[in-house]
């Protein structure tokens, strides 16, 4: 697994395909996103099917962007059931982003 990309015109479709969705809003240029990229592809790996990893480039998918309040990068927003329930702005340890994933994926072994 890796972290995919998405973009204003198939968003929607991505985050409801699975349960619970981890989305990262950065662009290329952003040197706290550019850290956190191989955290994420590294939990895509751990968590596999159980949990989709996203990232949406902010100058790409402006929309999307501005539509969940993206307004510092990163910004990881958490989807359970295709709804917004979790927002961290700025760069977290892993486990940050571990424990907020485990509220939504308990029992999802």
């Amino acid at each position: 697994m890796s972290v995919q990309a998405v973009n204003d015109v198939n968003f929607i479709a991505e985050v409801q395909k699975n349960e619970t969705t981890l989305v990262e809003f950065g662009t290329v240029w952003c040197p706290p996103c550019k850290v956190l990229l191989p955290i994420l592809d590294e939990m895509s790996d751990e968590y596999g099917e159980r949990v989709a990893i996203l990232k949406v480039d902010c100058e790409e998918s402006p929309v999307t962007a501005g539509g969940y309040g993206v307004m510092s990068m990163p910004t990881v927003i958490v989807f359970h059931k295709g709804e917004p329930v979790e927002k961290l702005v700025g760069l977290r340890p892993k486990s940050v982003y571990e424990n907020v994933l485990a509220k939504y994926t308990a029992g999802s072994y």
